[in-house]
């Protein structure tokens, strides 16, 4: 393929640029061959001209399709290089937000410099067994892939993970261990990940440091081995080091710090503990204030020191070795600060009393002396003699360095010793997963030592890589059969041998350090001689003869020689150790150098157990006292090189997985991306170098199927055939001539680099054309459409246009017509105008004159009328005048004559009023009064004697008569005095009168004012309530408005009220579901606990043959009222356990959390059982103290009821002793006669005997009550009769006496006491019960709040106690602290419950033993009545019939025969057979018959029995098939059943409505099995939960394939290329699971759970569930997968839910919420379709994805990826829209569904319409040894 057909116009190409390092840009027209000049415009518009290079006259790189940007494998790029493998990574980095991205094998990282929730334990289970190119790249692909291939190839694995410092490698490596430990299956070694994970803590403080580039870079490198056991669980790690910065710890760069911990160390001075140290600020000490940079923005040293004190805790590095380690850490820092005072040029002191020095000896353990002497001495031996020689200030200075660094990285080594030591694993190791963390690639300004020791490690690694890509290479092509082609790749194996070969770099530093006077200059010259210009990799500066050049893979680095001899020598004095060793107060120190001479070396951390440390170490011919110092001349290169070599080794033994870290940005800015950094980083860290394999070969790979599938468009129909492999030859050859472009396979096609391109454009050509076509077509169509449209209009336009013209001529003739018409009534209207103003004239003259001629007649008659008047009223004035004075005349001569009268009245009134019959005529009324009176007084005289007998009749006469008198005497006397006032009273109204006289002329001149003022008023009134009025209509109309106000509001009130009551209802239903799912969680968390216990169980029976003597199993009886049957035994087997013997698995293993909430429910019921029966006890305790109290404590109140007491004791005492007597009678009898068959407990005769029994008795209650209440009477009528003392009664004594003496009816006393004292009884006992019921009430309230308050009082307790301790202690304390308290409070529960039942046990026995002796005594009794009596008496029991003859629906079983039913029945029972021949839940009615016939015999030992083994069979069913389907299906459905029939025959009322008569008399009597129906709904839920996981594990490899991969529509989907990391084919080949096999295997589970009779809700529920899981992975997949999030893929995955819905609605399944269960799903695959570009469309989506949450939508909105070049991208600005629109929206920030979530499920009562007495026993069963009752 030439040039000339990919440079044509418009093709993009990358050009190189200073800036950007690459830019894109089109060519405007096409390239030709021979052309030195592009024509090139860039994407900012501006035009180029770009020069080719004359000699190369290589063309920039072309850029790819749009539709393969953003690739998730950098390999399924068509063209491979760098600037396509940088715009790759950008566009995931920055617009997608994505941090990972596969290279091949490599997975590249770039740190986001921000949390992101992209790694929780749901994001792990969805990547946990899947392929790695099946999901999008993630850290956690590459540890699964890991882990799956040391399972499946048994080979152990290496994580290789590299970078610059701050690019993250760090985390990486972390959350690489973090998938360890969750995905390896065992939840108790998790402890392991976390202590490697609080290594970190330590690790970091002592080993990281602060640089110009990063915070906290790590200044080693490590390399932690994960072991796993056989079953690849994680049981123990280890970890190695390598290359320590020494020289950090006495000399740091500008902006630079030394190793964190000196830095806490001085932020903690001022801790007590920490006063001994003698520190200070960090600005005080030499070896931390170089830098002057003491602190780091954002990070508190202090704090930090505490996490890592607390990290040493947790390792098990004590508090004594802790302040060890800190002192000598203070130590180093006060060494530091020792100074040297020069005596000459070759010799030196330290000053005397130096405090530096004095306090390193005081820390240290040393003599001051001692230290100071060999500090400025150094010891020389030779063959004979030995010298001490003193050494200048330079070399002294030198040498306390070296010491400094020396003492830090021997301590170093020790506390890696001691972290390896606590991930130490006790069990043999059977493989492990290697981490590398360590250093990428430098370069920095001053390249020294140990960047020349890190290049040369990345030498080895990015070797090692290399040989691994072409391995792969290699294998990938010989296994499809492809030819061989040796692959050009660089090699570094000459860089490597310049540095470690024979005469290379280290060679001569070696040699060099040998030297007497070797110094840096001289190895210099050395280097020069001997590589320069014989070494293409070595070159020298040209303005330098103190330093080389040397061409690393990644780029050429400049070392400067200045102090390459000092580092690799790591000079340390002899002397100086001793003085160390030699300390006796310290014991740590000793410790640090005695294992010195083994020590791989003092850099390295000490190597894994795997390795011997031994094979670097050189045995001497003989040992000699100067052997340690000969091992520490031991060079740190030789050092580094052999520890190096060795990790080499472990990695070439294990298959390694890449992980290349990179640092986007400098400035640490959160997802900024600076392209210079991160190409030298790709440079560095061999990213382009696997591409550039890649590209050499044939990178693009496709199976014949899915190249078929994608250019099938560029295929005639002629072309296919039915050979899918030959028709893809066949095109491959007409559309690439060149035959080496390709080869085929196999299974696949290899490309090469570009050629997917090719065919994308031949592609994308053919589909343009297809669309131009298409296009041409439509549009042809719409244009024709157009035409016959615009004619049509215009032939209607035209005659519209004719119309209206026609219409307006006739509109102007019309007009004309109208015009003549106007102009004629107007000229006659003219006329008429002039006529009518003419008359109008005429008629004005003639009335004004008629109007004068009339007036002046008027004015003549008006005086005439007016002078009659006058004369008239003159004329009447005269009359009245004179009618007036005769008038008057007549009145005087009146009064005159009325004078003389009354003179005459008043003397007669006044002889008249001297008389007494006068005043008796006038006191009339008195007179009657007093009439009345006397009749009083006549009628009290009488009474009075009546009641005084002894006064005579002439007494009483002359009393009245007196008192009558006396009284006429006093009556006069007053009328007297009436009669004067009388006379008063008219002299006084005379007065009165002539007064009122006056008054009322004053009144009347007052009431004209009045009236005055009154019309005033009412005026002023009138106007008032005027106003008032039109105030009051505003008033009305603010009124109305404020009603309509209110009403709105009533009615807003009420809606929201209404809104808010279904919000609570909601709300209090998901609280409901909530606590329902926490429950049935606590329920599925004890089953596995108990498997687990099972299990464990097991293995020790298996591991200890004997059993200790004297162990028991505890009684199962024991655990009938507990809401787990087997939990008591288990219990108490699992306290024995321990006993017996130690398991080391339990030490070790971690408290659980959902173990410790399951006992604390468990003890929370127990605390209520306890509570319930001790409320019962102290109450049934408390009425009989409560009634002796009574009987002690009563106060004397009355006689009477002493007496009644009194006698009522006598009777009961009597009472007593004839029941004794009896008693003895009915023993007697019962030891001479027995007949248990009529006797027997359910006999008839027993009952009707005791009902007889119990007749009398009441009886004779009745009568003694009867004869106590006459005989209290009694006594109270004496007590009434004698006198009593007391004087201070109401009524007088004597007088009551008389009374009593009266009445003579003693039975009316008797009547009056008695209700006087049954109202008292009444009363009473009301109100005991009532303070009873109180007292009761409040005791259990203090009892509770009691409890409450010591639970309270204890929790405080323990949490006080747990805040001391660091966070892992505390919570291991607190759970064993409280696990202790609930065992202690378990057992003495079951200590209670034990005594209880055992009590229970006895009495019962108790009541048998009776009821049979009463029997027995009631058949002998019978024998002697004769049969004469028999017939008289037919209702004897004997005569009844008895009912057990009939068939009553219940099936009887021997005692012996219950394991043999159980096994027939539950354990060996087949499903298949029964669900499809016998009626469905035929063992749950045959269950429950068996435990009918149990409760007719009222045999509680049998019911307990029959029910505990019922469950544990059960259980052992499904624990042994519990991963079959049929099996939990139908036991499921069999236990629901049994259930259910444990409620509809439980004889409650709300249970037997819907039961017939006949079903009603089969009821349970004796037992209430509330509580196993509570364990059988426990067992039900625990059932349920373990269909589901079937479900689960039936349905998970079907979904992603069936819902996502499959193509249901055949031909919507293209295949996008795809690079190394293949995906699963979405082409359905044989063997993958379509949406048809979800549907086939929907029908399965609904079939078989119809066939075994499950119950319609409960089916709803689990379709309900599947629907979920099916939602929930399909989505979760989605979101982890971009080659999924495309438009047709949106099409696909709402088909195949529309398939899900039709099942649905075939099943009438519509209402079971399952459909709801697939919004989530059905939101997302709509918004992979909807339009995504302005604000309307994002409106739309924020209110279309209400199920989906913030990160959901946007995560998809990232993914979205087109397929095809028609379709276009997501704008990031879009995406910011959409999170700004969602931004107030409150959902949870969890990205994945949770697949594993269980609905809460509940059993709805279901009763049966089976008549019990119908079912008959199959004899398949086997179950002949039960008879039907």
């Amino acid at each position: 393929m030439a040039a000339s057909e990919l440079y044509t116009k418009y093709a993009r190409v990358w050009i190189p640029d200073p800036e950007e390092v690459w830019k894109s840009a089109e060519l405007l027209k096409d390239y030709k061959p021979g052309d030195k000049v592009l024509q090139l415009r860039l994407e900012e518009g501006k035009d180029l001209e770009y020069c080719l290079d004359t000699k190369t006259k290589e063309l920039p790189p072309l850029r790819n399709p749009d539709i393969l940007v953003g690739e998730n494998d950098l390999t399924a790029l068509s063209y491979l290089h760098e600037p396509a493998v940088l715009h790759n990574l950008k566009v995931r980095f920055i617009d997608s937000k994505l941090i990972y991205t596969y290279c091949g094998i490599v997975l590249v990282a770039i740190n986001p410099y921000e949390q992101l929730p992209i790694y929780g334990e749901d994001i792990i289970n969805a990547y946990s067994g899947q392929n790695m190119g099946d999901m999008d790249p993630h850290i956690f692909a590459v540890a699964e892939e890991a882990y799956k291939q040391m399972a499946r190839d048994e080979r152990n694995q290496s994580i290789i993970v590299s970078g610059e410092s701050g690019a993250g490698k760090t985390v990486s490596a972390k959350y690489a261990m973090r998938y360890f430990a969750t995905v390896s299956g065992s939840a108790s070694e998790a402890n392991v990940e976390e202590k490697v994970l609080a290594s970190n803590p330590i690790m970091e403080s002592i080993g990281n440091a602060k640089t110009t580039r990063n915070d906290n870079s790590s200044r080693f490198g490590k390399y932690i081995e994960i072991g796993f056991d056989k079953r690849y669980r994680i049981i123990g790690a280890n970890m190695r080091t390598y290359l320590l910065e020494k020289s950090r710890v006495v000399f740091q760069a500008e902006e630079e710090r030394n190793y964190h911990i000196f830095y806490q160390l001085c932020a903690s001075a001022a801790l007590p503990e920490f006063k001994t140290l003698r520190l200070g600020n960090a600005n005080y000490f030499h070896y931390t204030k170089q830098g002057g940079s003491p602190v780091i923005d954002g990070v508190d040293d202090a704090k930090e020191m505490v996490n890592t004190r607390q990290a040493c805790t947790l390792l098990g590095i004590s508090d004594s070795y802790q302040m060890g380690i800190f002192r000598i850490l203070a130590g180093i820092l006060h060494l530091g600060n020792v100074e040297f005072a020069s005596r000459d040029s070759d010799s030196c002191t330290v000053p005397p009393k130096h405090e530096p020095l004095t306090i390193f000896c005081d820390l240290m353990g040393v003599e001051y002396e001692e230290m100071a002497h060999w500090l400025c001495h150094r010891k020389l031996a030779t063959a004979t003699e030995t010298y001490i020689k003193p050494i200048s200030k330079l070399h002294a200075i030198n040498a306390r360095d070296a010491l400094a660094k020396h003492i830090y990285a021997n301590l170093f080594n020790w506390i890696v010793d001691h972290v390896n030591k606590a991930l130490h694993a006790t069990v043999k190791q059977h493989s492990f997963i290697g981490v590398l963390d360590i250093y990428g690639f430098e370069t920095f300004e001053i390249n020294s030592f140990e960047q020349f020791c890190i290049n040369y490690a990345n030498e080895k690694l990015q070797q090692q890589f290399n040989m691994h890509v072409f391995k792969l290479e290699q294998e990938e092509y010989m296994k499809e059969q492809i030819p061989w082609t040796l692959i050009d790749f660089y090699d570094n194996q000459p860089c490597i041998n310049l540095i470690e070969a024979k005469m290379g770099v280290l060679d001569l530093l070696d040699e060099e350090c040998k030297m007497p006077k070797g110094s840096d200059d001289s190895w210099a010259q050395k280097l020069y001689n001997t590589h320069l210009n014989k070494c293409a990799l070595f070159e020298k500066p040209r303005l330098s003869n103190k330093a080389f050049i040397i061409k690393h893979f990644a780029d050429k680095v400049e070392y400067q020689c200045e102090g390459f001899l000092e580092k690799n020598k790591d000079t340390v004095y002899e002397e100086q150790i001793k003085v160390l060793k030699s300390s006796k107060k310290f014991k740590l120190l000793p410790e640090l150098f005695q294992d010195e001479e083994k020590v791989l070396s003092p850099t390295s951390a000490t190597p894994s157990g795997r390795v011997p440390l031994s094979r670097t170490a050189v045995k001497p011919a003989k040992a000699r006292p100067g052997q340690a110092s000969k091992e520490h001349k031991k060079t740190v290169g030789h050092q580094f090189r052999n520890s190096l070599h060795l990790l080499m080794e472990t990695l070439n033994a294990t298959t390694p997985h890449y992980v290349r870290c990179i640092k986007p940005n400098d400035f640490k800015f959160p997802f900024t991306f600076d392209e210079k950094r991160a190409v030298q980083q790709l440079r560095a860290c061999g990213v382009l170098e696997t591409i550039r394999i890649s590209a050499a070969g044939f990178p693009s790979r496709w199976t014949y199927q899915e190249f078929f599938s994608r250019y099938r468009v560029l295929m005639k129909q002629r072309d296919v055939l039915g050979d899918r492999k030959q028709t893809c030859k066949n095109v491959l050859e007409k559309l690439i001539k060149d035959k080496d472009k390709y080869q085929f396979g196999k299974t696949k096609i290899f490309f090469r680099a570009g050629q997917v391109a090719y065919l994308e454009k031949i592609r994308a050509d053919k589909l343009r054309a297809a669309c131009i076509r298409i296009q041409k077509t439509i549009r042809g169509w719409l244009m024709r459409k157009k035409y016959m449209r615009m004619r049509k209009a215009a032939i209607t336009i035209q005659r519209h246009v004719r119309g209206y013209q026609a219409r307006c001529y006739a509109k102007f003739l019309r007009r004309t017509r109208a015009a003549i018409t106007i102009q004629k009534f107007q000229r006659m209207y003219v006329v008429r105008k002039r006529y009518q103003c003419m008359r109008a004239t005429t008629i004005a003259l003639q009335a004004l004159l008629r109007g004068y001629m009339v007036r002046n007649k008027y004015q003549m008659m008006l005086r005439e009328h007016k002078t009659v008047i006058i004369q008239k009223h003159v004329r009447g004035w005269l009359a009245r005048v004179h009618y007036r004075r005769t008038l008057k005349a007549i009145v005087y001569l009146q009064c005159c004559y009325r004078r003389m009268m009354a003179k005459r009245e008043l003397k007669k009134l006044k002889i008249e009023a001297r008389s007494v019959e006068r005043y008796k005529k006038l006191h009339i009324g008195l007179e009657n009064k007093i009439v009345q009176l006397q009749r009083k007084i006549d009628e009290q005289n009488k009474e009075y004697k009546s009641l005084l007998e002894k006064m005579s009749n002439l007494e009483i006469t002359y009393s009245t008569e007196t008192e009558k008198l006396r009284n006429d005497v006093e009556r006069l006397r007053m009328s007297e005095e009436e009669a004067k006032n009388a006379t008063n009273r008219v002299i006084s109204l005379q007065e009165e009168i002539a007064k009122l006289r006056k008054e009322l002329h004053q009144t009347q001149s007052e009431k004209k004012t009045i009236e005055e003022w009154a019309d005033k008023y009412k005026h002023d009134t009138e106007q008032l309530v005027s106003e008032l009025k039109e105030q009051n209509t505003l008033l009305k109309t603010e009124k109305e408005e404020l009603n309509r106000r209110i009403h709105d509001q009533a009615r807003e009130i009420t809606e929201s009220m209404e809104r808010k009551l279904v919000e609570e209802t909601k709300q209090l239903e998901l609280d409901l579901n909530d606590e329902r799912l926490r429950y049935q969680n606590l329920l599925n968390e004890f089953s596995r606990l108990e498997e687990r216990y099972d299990d464990l169980k097991d293995e020790m029976n298996l591991m200890v043959s004997i059993p200790k003597p004297g162990h028991k199993r505890t009684d199962s009886t024991h655990s009938s009222n507990e809401s787990e049957y087997t939990f008591s035994s288990e219990i108490t087997e699992a306290e024995d356990l321990p006993v017996r013997m130690e398991e080391p698995s339990e030490k070790k293993a971690p408290l659980d959390m959902s173990l410790f909430l399951k006992l604390q429910k468990r003890v929370t019921e127990l605390e209520q059982e306890k509570q319930s029966l001790q409320d019962e006890l102290d109450r049934k305790e408390e009425q009989a103290l409560r009634a002796k109290a009574k009987e002690e404590e009563r106060p004397p109140i009355r006689g009477a009821e002493l007496e009644y007491e009194s006698l009522k004791r006598q009777e009961l005492e009597s009472e007593n002793k004839k029941l004794k007597n009896e008693l003895n009678e009915l023993q007697k009898a019962l030891t001479e006669t027995r007949a248990p068959e009529v006797t027997a407990p359910g006999a008839p005769a027993y009952r009707v005997l005791l009902d007889q029994l119990t007749s009398v008795s009441e009886e004779l209650e009745v009568r003694k009550e009867e004869v106590l209440i006459l005989r209290s009477q009694l006594v109270s009528q004496k007590e009434a009769i004698q006198p009593k003392e007391d004087k201070n009664t109401m009524t007088d004594a004597t007088l009551l006496l008389e009374d009593v003496q009266k009445m003579k009816d003693k039975g009316e006393i008797a009547q009056a006491y008695i209700g006087l004292k049954e109202t008292n009884r009444l009363l009473e006992s009301q109100l005991q019960s009532q303070k009873k019921s109180h007292e009761n009430e409040l005791e259990s309230l203090r009892g509770e709040i009691q409890s409450l308050k010591e639970e309270n009082n204890r929790q405080q307790q323990l949490l006080a106690q747990n805040l001391q301790l660091p966070p892992e202690a505390r919570i291991e304390a607190s759970l064993q602290h409280e696990i202790t308290r609930l065992t202690n409070e378990n057992l003495d529960l079951m200590e209670q419950l034990e005594k209880q039942d055992k009590t229970v046990r006895k009495l019962k026995k108790q009541l048998k033993v009776f009821a049979k002796k009463i029997g027995e005594l009631e058949v002998g009794q019978m024998e002697n009545i004769s049969p004469g009596q028999i017939i008289d008496e037919p209702i004897r029991p004997v005569n009844i019939p008895r009912k057990e003859k009939d068939f009553q629906g219940m099936l009887e079983y021997k005692k012996e025969d219950e394991q043999k039913l159980v096994k027939n029945l539950i354990l060996e029972l087949k499903p298949r057979g029964v669900a499809v021949n016998l009626i469905p839940g035929l063992p749950a009615y045959i269950l429950f018959m068996c435990v009918r016939h149990a409760d007719y015999l009222n045999d509680d030992q049998k019911v307990r029995s029959l029910l505990t083994s019922t469950i544990n069979g059960i259980k052992k069913v499904l624990k042994k098939r519990g991963d079959d389907f049929e099996t939990v299906s139908f036991w499921l459905s069999n236990t629901c059943r049994f259930l259910h029939c444990l409620k509809q025959y439980s004889g409650e009322e709300g249970f037997m409505k819907h039961n017939t008569p006949r079903q009603n008399e089969h009821c349970l009597t004796n037992f209430d099995l509330a509580e196993y129906r509570q364990v059988l709904s426990d067992l039900a839920i625990q059932i349920y939960q373990q269909l589901v996981r079937v479900l689960e594990n039936i349905l998970q490899p079907m979904i992603v394939s069936g819902m996502l991969e499959h193509e249901t529509i055949q031909g919507v989907s293209g295949v996008k290329p795809t690079g190394l990391r293949k995906r699963t084919s979405s082409i359905a080949d044989e063997g993958t699971y379509t949406l048809d096999s979800i549907i086939r295997q929907l029908n399965s589970f609904h079939s078989v759970m119809c066939q075994h009779g499950m119950d319609p809700e409960l089916i709803k529920q689990v379709v309900k569930q599947m629907f979920y899981i099916i939602g929930a992975v399909t989505l979760n997949n989605l979101l982890l997968r971009k080659d999924m999030c495309s438009w047709s893929k949106g099409m696909q995955i709402r088909y195949n839910v529309s398939q899900l819905e039709e099942w649905l609605r075939d099943k009438n399944l519509m209402n079971s919420g399952a459909k709801e269960t697939l919004e989530p799903l059905i939101q997302a695959a709509q918004l992979l379709q909807v339009k995504k570009k302005t604000d309307e469309d994002a409106e739309a989506i924020c209110s279309m994805c209400n199920a989906l949450t913030t990160a959901q939508i946007v995560k998809v909105l990232n993914l979205y990826t087109p397929v095809n070049e028609f379709e276009e991208r997501v704008l990031v600005s879009f995406i910011r829209t959409i999170q700004v629109r969602l931004r107030d929206r409150k959902d949870s920030p969890q990205l994945l569904m949770d697949a594993k979530h269980i609905f809460p499920v509940t059993f709805p009562f279901n009763p049966s319409s089976l008549a019990l007495e119908t079912i008959q026993i199959p004899a398949s069963l086997g179950l002949g040894f039960i008879s039907r009752v």
